[in-house]
């Protein structure tokens, strides 16, 4: 801007003139202050800008992180659920598998029950005819001696056998 001043005095050679240049050197220089104050006014929302948008991205990179973070956790709490869910599912099988032989045991206890029911019945029903009113059935060599004998209800002190294979049928649909 000096240049142009001098530039503008220089070419007028009279006194008028050099105070019109000092006029307009002093316009100069407020425009130069306001230019300097609109400059620095830039500089400063620039920088200021720059500090906001760094700002920015440390908020963004710590949310980022905290997500990050959070994943892991998430991750790492839904393995131990899913491992939980594991066992509690081996303690489902194992016990479901032990009410099958359970059950298969019932059956069969029920079955012997009510086949010695009716050998009970039976007996009951037949003994007026073997004479157990004097009790002389066993003596006589009739139905007591052939039933009741200790030596034919072997079969009925067998254990109970009930396989795990039974069980695990209700598992293989």
């Amino acid at each position: 801007m000096n240049n142009k001043t001098e530039m503008g005095s220089s070419t007028s050679g009279n006194c008028s003139s050099v105070s019109t240049t000092g006029l307009a050197n002093s316009g100069s220089e407020s425009d130069l202050r306001q230019r300097d104050l609109i400059d620095e006014r830039k500089r400063k929302r620039k920088q200021s800008n720059r500090e906001s948008a760094r700002r920015s991205r440390m908020r963004k990179q710590k949310h980022l992180d905290d997500l990050t973070a959070q994943v892991t956790h998430l991750r790492k709490e839904n393995a131990q659920i899913v491992a939980g869910i594991a066992v509690t599912t081996q303690h489902y099988v194992t016990i479901e598998t032990e009410n099958e032989i359970l059950r298969a045991q019932v059956l069969e206890l029920n079955h012997r029950l009510q086949s010695l029911n009716e050998i009970v019945d039976f007996v009951e029903s037949s003994s007026s005819g073997f004479g157990m009113e004097t009790g002389q059935g066993m003596i006589d060599g009739g139905f007591y001696d052939g039933v009741m004998n200790p030596m034919n209800l072997g079969f009925y002190n067998q254990p109970i056998m009930a396989s795990a294979s039974t069980a695990g049928d209700v598992f293989n649909c």
